[in-house]
């Protein structure tokens, strides 16, 4: 069985160098913040999240790894534009809701998830990855992932592959679909 965070990492991880430029998306509570970090000790990392809360874990969890090299951002991954300035080589997305809050009334959203993704998109170098894991067990979830699934269809061939990883006989698991700029 797979881990979905593995897997993700899994596609990322080819484009990143110590100095790359990369973005968590989806802060949370800085799992991933703290791994892309790590993965770039000459580089950056821009991590967004609208939650006061995530920034505050986000924060310590850097703050005791002694990792200085992220710029943590209250605000929506939707407006990822108007901060990050400079084409990325990787970044995450982590859909869903944050975990241990206990408050699964707030996630992500298909109104903003679908402007973030194609701006993120619009962020990569050539060669970049975006690994975005969607979580259909619940409602909004699934519809994020349908239609995620068919607006990066749409992309064209010539200069994206768009990979899909998913357990098909358990429709309701977590999946990642990863968007690769082909270095052309």
């Amino acid at each position: 069985m797979y881990e979905l965070l593995d897997v993700a990492k899994a596609f990322i991880e080819p484009c990143i160098t110590p100095e790359s430029v990369l973005c968590d998306f989806t802060m949370g509570n800085g799992h991933d913040t703290e791994y892309l970090c790590r993965k770039v000790p000459k580089g950056k990392v821009y991590a967004f999240d609208i939650q006061a809360g995530a920034l505050e874990n986000t924060k310590k969890r850097l703050d005791e790894a002694g990792l200085t090299n992220a710029v943590l951002i209250h605000s929506s991954h939707a407006d990822c534009e108007k901060y990050v300035k400079e084409n990325i080589d990787a970044g995450m997305f982590n859909l869903g809701y944050l975990p241990g809050s206990g408050n699964k009334s707030l996630h992500t959203m298909r109104e903003s998830t679908m402007p973030a993704v194609n701006s993120a998109i619009g962020l990569l170098k050539k060669g970049g990855v975006l690994a975005i894991s969607v979580y259909p067990g619940h409602k909004e979830g699934r519809l994020e992932g349908e239609m995620l699934i068919e607006e990066l269809s749409k992309l064209d061939k010539k200069y994206y592959c768009v990979t899909q990883l998913r357990l098909i006989n358990s429709p309701d698991a977590p999946f990642v679909i990863a968007v690769e700029k082909y270095d052309k």
